[in-house]
């Protein structure tokens, strides 16, 4: 599975207030003297955070670095993700995460793109190989999917569509990732498969987060967290244990590198980085 250079990568959400904002930039900052290949700004359902992704990844760009916008499909038209993409490409962006997304509260029709590869389908046919594009990957299956075997074959559909590389949904099972690769390639696909993680702050937060997206919190994880009740250092102490151990294992074991889902945090993903001695 090794991939030279590793590619390592920061994910940020589109902040909603102007402390938001100045927070964000203080976070980039600091995970910027790391040198990451780029950051990642998420687009909201049905594009509801469309200016606030763009004006983040320019924001990001201004500053010297590379910054790539997500982008999601689910419950919007051709049309639309063509004016998005129009829009980007004219801002001189090259790289970008194609989604299938969530289907936005209230919103029965799912649009004119139902999956992911569909969307990638159409970035190719509009903009050829103008556009680096990174998909996802589910390790522990997406939580829609009928079946371990479907999910695969949806993945395998998004890379033969065009995808250059993929960023994995967060996992805590090493071995769960390590098998997913395994299986992508008896199935064909050659294309990176970054792993990404999760840093633990606040566990109830992220036993949410697991139920919906459908990441596993090993028992012995959760039952390790419920014992120290609100003790956040002890949770802290932990988790960063856990996450560190995770990471080393993936990158000794050939991952061609890390995508941290930051939560617009620039602490613990610090820690971690100078942990691994990256």
């Amino acid at each position: 599975m090794t991939q030279t250079p590793r590619t390592f990568s920061f994910e940020f959400f589109p902040p909603k207030t102007p402390e938001g904002v100045a927070k964000l930039r203080t976070t980039r900052q600091q995970l910027a003297q790391f040198k990451p290949q780029f950051f990642s700004v998420t687009f909201g359902a049905g594009g509801t955070t469309r200016d606030g992704t763009l004006s983040t990844v320019l924001e990001i760009r201004s500053e010297g670095q590379a910054a790539a916008p997500h982008l999601s499909c689910i419950g919007s038209t051709r049309e639309n993700i063509a004016a998005i993409l129009n829009e980007y490409r004219g801002n001189g962006i090259r790289h970008l995460v194609a989604l299938r997304g969530d289907i936005p509260s209230g919103m029965v029709a799912a649009g004119e793109f139902r999956y992911a590869n569909e969307l990638v389908e159409f970035i190719r046919a509009e903009h050829g190989d103008h556009f680096h594009i990174e998909v996802a990957a589910y390790p522990e299956f997406h939580p829609q999917a009928r079946s371990a075997e479907d999910d695969l074959a949806n993945f395998v559909r998004k890379v033969r569509a065009g995808a250059d590389s993929a960023m994995t949904q967060y996992f805590f099972n090493a071995d769960s990732y390590f098998r997913f690769v395994d299986e992508a390639r008896a199935r064909g696909v050659d294309i990176p498969i970054v792993p990404g993680i999760m840093p633990i702050s606040n566990f109830g937060q992220l036993c949410r987060f697991s139920d919906m997206c459908g990441a596993e919190v090993p028992r012995w994880l959760r039952l390790r967290m419920q014992a120290y009740y609100d003790d956040t250092a002890s949770i802290r102490a932990l988790g960063l244990d856990v996450v560190t151990e995770l990471c080393d294992r993936l990158l000794q074991g050939g991952a061609p590198g890390l995508h941290f889902y930051t939560l617009n945090q620039a602490g613990l993903v610090s820690t971690i980085w100078q942990r691994l001695g990256l």
